[in-house]
């Protein structure tokens, strides 16, 4: 059975007008359990991370200033949200989603998590409506507990996942990769190990011979025993942050490559949502429904 993280503190609230869409955590299960895609029975709720699980990846002064609301007012705009403790909770309890998450991968091939893919979130700061790496955390557990050795992160948001390439800078056990538009967010990029930085406007075409090109051999030369992967539906042309052109279908495409290609390779995979901004919700809703039409497809 898909197995998949989900927890209504997913969906806290923020101040009236701001541009996260927070109510797609809520959307997207209802969407799913109300077309049959799948059932109450599965979603899990996880609990939070402890201390010691979050400080495998982020720096001790840094999550004593975070979760105690000591971040300057500096610390807190680069972040995107306004500091509550509600919304610590929700990033440590996405945190664990994306860990269990993995661990079901471990067992049935596939796990997810309606929410994740804080890629942007540094070994010592947030940005970008991160706080915390959820992906970084969950990989540097399994890594610490013996339940894989060498990891894949396929990071195919918009934007660069700039706070993971950062935090497996030095680490050869964590291979990031990230496909992203070169003109968008952040304005300075980091190091992945490999960045593929691609023109604004890319369309379907071209972005999924760049991924059907990449994805076998990254898997040849890696030789993973574990893949994330950041599902961001950002890459839609209806993006408001986003900067590249791809269609709904061309979306789902790039979903069915990633998970037919890992799943051939059998390879336990576990997904993060990452972001997706268009301004009509409905079209988030449903590029991110069907990576989990997808997973169902072609695990079940």
């Amino acid at each position: 059975m898909l197995k998949i993280a989900w927890s209504e503190c997913y969906a806290h609230p923020l101040p009236p007008g701001h541009r996260f869409p927070m109510e797609k955590y809520n959307l997207i299960p209802e969407q799913l359990m109300y077309e049959g895609t799948i059932t109450r029975e599965n979603l899990f709720e996880p609990d939070q991370l402890t201390e010691g699980e979050i400080l495998l990846t982020h720096d001790v002064e840094y999550w004593r200033r975070l979760k105690g609301g000591l971040l300057s007012p500096k610390e807190v705009r680069r972040t995107g949200f306004p500091w509550s403790a509600e919304l610590v909770t929700r990033e440590i309890t996405i945190g664990k989603g994306t860990f269990l998450a993995a661990q079901y991968a471990l067992e049935q091939g596939i796990g997810m998590n309606i929410s994740g893919g804080t890629h942007h979130a540094f070994t010592d700061r947030g940005e970008g409506f991160c706080l915390l790496n959820d992906i970084a955390m969950a990989a540097r557990m399994l890594l610490q507990k013996g339940l894989a050795h060498n990891i894949l992160i396929v990071d195919l948001d918009v934007h660069q996942g700039n706070g993971t390439a950062e935090i497996f800078r030095d680490d050869p056990a964590v291979f990031t990769f990230s496909m992203h538009c070169r003109s968008n967010y952040p304005l300075e990029k980091e190091l992945s190990d490999l960045d593929l930085s691609l023109p604004p406007y890319t369309e379907d075409e071209e972005y999924l011979r760049l991924l059907r090109e990449t994805l076998p051999r990254l898997l040849e030369e890696v030789q993973p025993d574990k893949v994330f992967y950041l599902s961001g539906v950002d890459v839609l042309a209806t993006d408001k942050l986003g900067r590249l052109s791809l269609t709904r279908a061309g979306c789902k495409e790039r979903d069915r490559i990633v998970l037919e290609m890992i799943k051939l390779n059998q390879i336990p995979l576990t997904i993060s949502m990452g972001g997706g901004y268009s301004e009509n919700i409905r079209d988030i809703v449903e590029a991110h429904c069907n990576t989990f039409r997808l997973a169902q497809e072609i695990w079940f």
